[in-house]
């Protein structure tokens, strides 16, 4: 349930709601607007009656969530959130684009690349220290020396960074040099780490589980903002099918339903989707015109010699043509909505 304020409701009548809530054993959680304060009421198992509230003084209405998610949903939070990632604003009318290698290899490497990268428009800079491979004999990473380049790449470009966190033995380490901190696909359900991020002052990237239903995608994002972290971008990354043809199915289908449901930005990543260089270039225009509010694409100046996913990552030019294609596709969409709210 959603508790509504007056709008000249004032600290006391909103500090007394608050104490309300708790007395009925639940957890309330305030949620400021733009005119009015609302208070979420958290840890309920069941409908909350209403009355316990709508008669306190400084309440407005009350509103029933019916979804299993709250906080991550637009019943709880009308308008569009934007996650700010040192600077770089995501969701909301902004296109952010993030790009880099799957890998971070070496100082030269990731410096080359972020700087082609940054040249072509991407505001965040992508690559993986700790890499989660299937083979244990693959390239795992330089771990914190990845990072370290990370953090060498913020200095010498500006732009901030984004890594993942495989576990919560190394999420204090990547908290201290990312701007970002991503949880992969395979721990979209690992609920220690997603109770760890929710106790982050970073901003959260949660990919979609390969096999995952969206409400089980959205039930994962909530973890992290019960914890108190509300800034979370949700990437659709592609879903285990039985085609041959790709590593994944880009389900773009899910982007307008996750943007109906709730208030958080969606991003994809066409090259983990496709897994075939050749598929990802299509893949992103299709998603920049469904709407997604960002990419994440991988890019590599030498793809062939890459130690790490080399099969589905752009060369920088490649990446400039396509982000040029892909602004362009987006101020379309702006250009087409501002003409219909203006009808």
């Amino acid at each position: 349930m959603l508790v509504v304020m007056a709008k000249n409701a004032t600290n006391e009548q909103i500090a007394g709601v608050q104490d309300a809530v708790r007395a009925a054993g639940f957890t309330p959680r305030p949620i400021p607007g733009g005119e009015r304060v609302a208070i979420g009421i958290l840890h309920n198992q069941g409908p909350v009656d209403p009355s316990l509230f709508s008669s306190l003084p400084g309440v407005s209405h009350t509103i029933p969530v019916t979804k299993p998610f709250k906080l991550v949903s637009r019943e709880f939070k009308h308008e569009d959130t934007v996650v700010d990632v040192s600077g770089v604003p995501v969701g909301n009318g902004h296109f952010t684009l993030i790009a880099g290698p799957c890998a971070v290899e070496s100082e030269k490497q990731c410096l080359a690349i972020a700087r082609a990268v940054k040249a072509a428009g991407a505001g965040i800079f992508r690559g993986g220290a700790f890499k989660p491979r299937t083979s244990p004999y693959s390239f795992q990473g330089l771990g914190e020396e990845g990072l370290k380049i990370l953090a060498k790449v913020r200095g010498e470009t500006g732009m901030p960074v984004v890594t993942e966190a495989l576990d919560t033995a190394v999420f204090d380490l990547v908290e201290a040099y990312a701007d970002m901190v991503q949880i992969g696909a395979r721990n979209m359900q690992n609920f220690s780490l997603l109770r760890r991020a929710g106790q982050s002052r970073k901003p959260i990237l949660l990919k979609r589980g390969m096999s995952s239903t969206i409400e089980e995608w959205l039930m994962a994002a909530e973890y992290i903002l019960e914890g108190g972290n509300t800034a979370v971008v949700l990437c659709e990354r592609g879903l285990r099918t039985f085609a041959m043809h790709s590593r994944n199915t880009l389900d773009l289908s899910a982007v307008p339903v996750v943007q109906k449901e709730s208030h958080l930005p969606v991003i994809a990543d066409p090259s983990h989707a496709a897994g075939v260089a050749a598929q990802v270039p299509p893949l992103a225009r299709a998603s920049a015109a469904i709407g997604v509010h960002g990419l994440m694409i991988e890019v590599h100046d030498h793809p062939e010699k890459a130690l790490s996913d080399g099969g589905q990552s752009l060369l920088p030019g490649q990446f400039a043509a396509l982000a040029n294609q892909m602004r362009a596709i987006h101020e379309l969409l702006d250009r087409q909505g501002a003409e219909t709210g203006a009808q």
